[in-house]
């Protein structure tokens, strides 16, 4: 005889079973309350014989229910009492929330699937570790409470992935398009203090990397910005130093002439470049943002973003240079061995202007191709590529928009509105064009198209059916997340939606 477990799975009976739970609650009732043993056998066999003849396999739940039943037909009410709290109590045991398990694997430190989920934490970190019992937290709540039961029961399942559930209680986004063109243009606010524009190019990098570290610390995943929002800055603090030498030549009465005063400018100017540089370099590796790790940041290296300005142009291509250059040193570890940061993230662009010789800044393309066979960036991105492709609402194939990817080279989707929604956001930047800077990716669902494969048993027109399916359960997913966004209140995090990371509002 079969009996049903209660994950479904089928089991013999096991009359033993039965007679060692009813004497376990028979232990512990006053002696003279006790049931004897040939009753013990009595109710087994009794349950027993109502089971064989049940024309379906009983299930635990039921055949609990007849021992209770026999127990108390037998005039012991005592026992049954202590059988029902046995089983209440067990009950408890099966459902008690597993939070505080993986908790507990946490502070140990041998929760292997934290230790491998993200290679930009470490577990063994306080700040780390108070993030993730944070996170398991929110999962928790997420998972009993904030989503359907249909998405809970696919992602348990493994049919799709519903990404950082750890964060989704909260009304908090994945990944950003930093506007730092209007924040270091029209200035900001960096924990209540006023940061306005800045007068040197040096000045600018340092803001950025607080910029940077604010915006991690008010969303979850990565943040890119573009190199050529910091290149106004430099022919700023050429300027600066102009003023600078001349004063001190004055002061020394010397007149060396125009073109010994334009060469310790530019020396000076590309020695504050190589720090500013520096800056963001090593400000973004040794970072902490608040939930324990350092900023996942992707920089933007684009000529063509300088426009018709040659100023503009040749500032931005000094930039990229010292990056690269910095990037392929690499940083000491603390062996003093030099080694391959894992950020910045580097996207370069290829463009008429690099991307073979004879053009100005083909020396660029090939630094860049000098430091991707050293330390396995920058990643590469077609202009003539992505002028094709992402087409805002009413551009034409060749010319549409080339922007950043995250650093996972997951895209923004074009404009649909062509315009920036008619700058909803409050830039101070805005200039009627496609919008980018200032907008963010939602949230992450993934299908599992291997499963999708697999469950079709190699019949296409059912694989495209279950295919449909799956990508229902996606958009089901989709949508929780942006009904979660919606609503959100500017002060959530006044850095992204007040001070012009991603809006100005009020």
């Amino acid at each position: 005889m079969k009996i049903i477990k209660r994950n479904g799975s089928e089991a013999i009976f096991d009359i033993s079973k039965i007679i060692a739970a009813v004497t376990k609650a028979n232990n512990v009732v006053p002696v003279d309350q006790r049931l004897r043993k040939e009753q013990i056998l009595h109710i087994a066999d009794t349950v027993q014989a109502v089971c064989e003849a049940r024309s379906h396999a009983m299930n635990v739940e039921e055949i609990q229910d007849l021992v209770e039943d026999a127990i108390m037909e037998a005039g012991a009410y005592e026992v049954a009492r202590k059988y029902i709290t046995y089983r209440y109590v067990q009950s408890l045991k099966r459902t008690h929330n597993t939070t505080d398990d993986r908790i507990l694997t946490l502070i140990e430190c041998n929760n292997e699937e934290v230790k491998q989920e993200n290679s930009n934490k470490n577990p063994t970190v306080n700040s780390v570790q108070r993030d993730y019992m944070a996170g398991e937290v929110s999962k928790d709540l997420t998972m009993r409470m904030l989503l359907p039961a249909e998405v809970v029961k696919a992602h348990e399942e493994g049919i799709i992935h519903f990404h950082d559930a750890d964060y989704f209680a909260q009304h908090m986004h994945n990944c950003d398009l930093v506007n730092l063109d209007d924040m270091l243009q029209n200035g900001t606010v960096i924990s209540g203090t006023l940061i306005e524009k800045p007068h040197s190019f040096s000045t600018a990098c340092n803001i950025a990397t607080q910029i940077i570290a604010q915006v991690a610390s008010n969303q979850y995943g990565g943040q890119s910005i573009s190199l050529t929002h910091l290149a106004p800055f430099v022919d700023i603090s050429r300027k600066k130093i102009r003023r600078d030498v001349e004063a001190e030549m004055q002061e020394l009465g010397i007149q060396p002439g125009e073109e010994k005063v334009s060469k310790i400018v530019e020396d000076r100017l590309r020695e504050e470049i190589k720090r500013g540089v520096q800056t963001i370099q090593y400000q973004v590796v040794t970072l902490m943002t608040t939930n324990g790790q350092a900023p996942f940041i992707t920089v933007f290296m684009y000529l063509g973003e300088a426009g018709d300005n040659p100023r503009l142009k040749a500032a931005l291509a000094i930039i990229i240079e010292e990056m690269l250059r910095q990037r392929y040193e690499g940083v000491k570890n603390e062996a003093g061995v030099w080694i391959t940061p894992a950020f910045p993230k580097l996207i370069y662009v290829l463009e008429e202007d690099n991307v073979r010789e004879g053009p100005p800044y083909f020396y660029l393309t090939k630094l860049a191709a000098k430091c991707t066979a050293k330390r396995m960036v920058p990643d590469y991105i077609s202009e003539k590529k992505m002028r094709e492709y992402k087409l805002s609402k009413g551009e034409t194939e060749g010319h549409g928009d080339v922007y950043t990817c995250m650093g996972c080279r997951s895209f923004l989707t074009p404009d649909r509105s062509g315009n920036g929604w008619d700058n909803v956001a409050n830039a101070k930047n805005y200039d009627g064009k496609p919008k980018y800077y200032g907008r963010f990716n939602q949230g992450v669902v993934t299908i599992n198209l291997v499963d999708v494969a697999l469950s079709s048993g190699g019949d296409f027109d059912r694989f495209w059916k279950i295919f449909d399916e799956r990508l229902d359960l996606c958009h089901t997913a989709l949508m929780c997340r942006h009904n979660r966004l919606k609503g959100t209140l500017s002060d959530a995090a006044p850095i992204l939606w007040q001070y012009g990371a991603l809006a100005r509002l009020q």
